[in-house]
């Protein structure tokens, strides 16, 4: 029994040493998903270039955080992931994944160079669903062409954003500039969600 702990331990600390996740909440899921872990660790390795690849992308925009790329980020690793293990698992793992970004807000640590907050994770995890739908429709579609049909559904407006300015200034839902200083350590900010098809 010992054996079979250390093993499992072992391949969770070899699985998700390199971003795939970062958080005891998402280590303790691969603990208990360990060969689920090793398929993810597979696929991240394959999927993650094609995302860096965007940065280029003149159809998304330039914001990791927030913007069409993060939504791209979100569809995009979420439908490669999907093709790979089973829906409740990674949906588990999305969830979980949410729950150490509110660890992370509380201890005022960066996500994709921002602090976590309760927008950002609605709008991720209404994006990982777009992710699991293309995986369900497009099961046996190569990485690339995956990333395709997510852009599509982004240029559609499908998934979400934030609202903001030409500038890059966070807007609430009535237009106006979102001064981010006045909402330090704050949670709930009043950012606005908007669809992909809205510059």
């Amino acid at each position: 029994m010992q054996m079979r702990i250390l093993f499992l331990l072992f391949m969770v600390q070899c699985t998700f040493a390199q971003n795939v996740a970062s958080s005891f909440i998402e280590k303790r899921w691969a603990l208990f998903h360990p060969f689920s872990a090793v398929k993810l660790k597979k696929t991240y390795k394959k999927a993650w270039p094609i995302y860096l690849a965007q940065n280029n992308n003149t159809s998304l925009d330039k914001y990791i955080s927030g913007g069409k790329l993060d939504a791209f980020r979100h569809c995009f690793m979420m439908a490669a992931f999907a093709q790979k293990i089973s829906l409740k698992k990674i949906r588990r793992l999305g969830i979980l994944h949410e729950k150490a970004n509110y660890k992370s807000y509380l201890r005022w640590q960066n996500e994709d160079d921002e602090v976590p907050d309760s927008l950002s994770s609605v709008m991720d995890l209404y994006n990982n669903e777009i992710g699991f739908k293309i995986a369900k429709q497009y099961h046996r579609v190569g990485l690339e062409e995956l990333s395709l049909l997510i852009i599509k559904e982004i240029q559609q407006g499908n998934a979400l954003m934030m609202k903001r300015n030409k500038a890059g200034d966070y807007l609430n839902c009535d237009g106006m500039i979102i001064d981010l200083s006045k909402y330090r350590r704050q949670w709930n900010i009043p950012k606005c969600l908007v669809t992909t098809n809205q510059n």
